[in-house]
């Protein structure tokens, strides 16, 4: 029988660039809602951000920032753990093991860096390639079941059970003489659910939404005023067909469909119950009723980041003592899998 983990939940947003809309839709809501049901590690992801040319004040600002969207949203520090990746050293340590059990071919493969480094592969750096065993180590560190992601991190995540898996058969004869059965890491679980799980831009239904669009009305920032907000949904890009009235007449019309998704993942309900209400009518009248809706779902978060930011001190107490909550999990996987290995300690 296949041994059984404790279910527990990882995940982490990196901080480059101020958060959207899409963030808050794709990723901050569903940690929010997923507290209620497993426990988590929330992480805000420093050292991922290193694989890209960076500012070292920048930086530090970003992964404050991401931590007070944390709180903002709804996440409680004290039922789940909130802290940033650097400050656990045993990621960066893990990761040199699974750099050991990964294969060139697997990282070969991965999509995402090829976009990211474009044609000028030679180069980007060595972490933006190694990226996704980080990533696995991120994971597997705290022996996590399960992993909310976009689409964009699935790949990412099947590389993390390949190496998972990997390590277990590498070292199945070690890891059952140490007490560990017959897996000394599980295999994580992608979570991908709801309706608006990928939020596109603004200005191109087949974007996704980015702060680095050249377009600042491609997306609404979590700290954008009211009005910033409103405009940037009623200058929206359309199509001159009305709203169908259910969700398979959004097939072919990016835009509509993204805006749909939007209000329906806003207000938690399907895209075909929004189109009961609005399918037939123009895009003018179901602008104005989005708008609504955005504004009164990120005034109350706006008002609580810019709170938090206003005193940094909050946001640092709460990233300490996660660490240290969080290396308390990690440091004893750490010390076992030396162990599994054959190092001494």
């Amino acid at each position: 029988m296949a041994k059984k983990f404790p279910e527990l939940v990882f995940s982490g947003v990196q901080p480059t660039g101020s958060l959207h809309l899409g963030n808050y839709l794709g990723a901050l809501k569903r940690f929010v809602e997923m507290q209620a049901t497993h426990d988590c590690l929330y992480c805000v992801v420093d050292l991922h951000a290193m694989t890209m040319p960076h500012d070292p004040a920048q930086l530090r600002e970003a992964t404050r920032a991401v931590a007070a969207a944390y709180l903002a949203c709804g996440i409680d520090p004290k039922r789940n753990i909130v802290f940033n990746q650097s400050r656990v050293a045993e990621h960066a340590e893990l990761t040199w093991v699974l750099n050991c059990v990964a294969r060139v071919g697997w990282l070969n493969r991965m999509t995402q860096f090829k976009e990211k480094a474009g044609k000028d592969r030679e180069n980007a750096s060595a972490g933006l390639y190694d990226y996704p065993v980080l990533m696995a180590a991120d994971i597997l560190v705290y022996r996590a079941t399960h992993v909310p992601v976009g689409e964009d991190q699935k790949q990412h995540l099947e590389l993390a059970r390949d190496i998972a898996q990997k390590f277990n058969n590498d070292f199945a004869a070690s890891i059952a003489e140490h007490g560990h059965g017959d897996a000394f890491f599980p295999l994580p679980e992608p979570l991908i659910q709801g309706p608006a799980t990928r939020v596109m831009s603004l200005r191109d239904g087949t974007k996704k939404m980015s702060k680095s669009d050249a377009s600042e009305f491609a997306s609404i920032g979590l700290t954008d005023d009211d009005d910033a907000i409103a405009q940037k949904i009623r200058r929206a890009k359309t199509d001159p067909e009305p709203l169908p009235s259910e969700a398979a007449g959004l097939k072919g019309r990016p835009e509509a469909d993204n805006l749909v998704g939007i209000f329906a993942a806003l207000n938690d309900e399907t895209k075909d119950s929004v189109l009961r209400q609005f399918g037939g009518g123009q895009f003018s009248t179901f602008k104005a009723a989005l708008a609504d809706l955005t504004v009164a779902k990120l005034a109350p978060i706006r008002a609580e980041i810019l709170r938090l930011r206003a005193d940094s001190g909050e946001i640092d107490r709460v990233l300490a003592d996660g660490a240290e909550r969080a290396r308390a999990i990690a440091r004893p996987i750490m010390d076992q899998a030396k162990d599994v290995l054959g190092l001494i300690r």
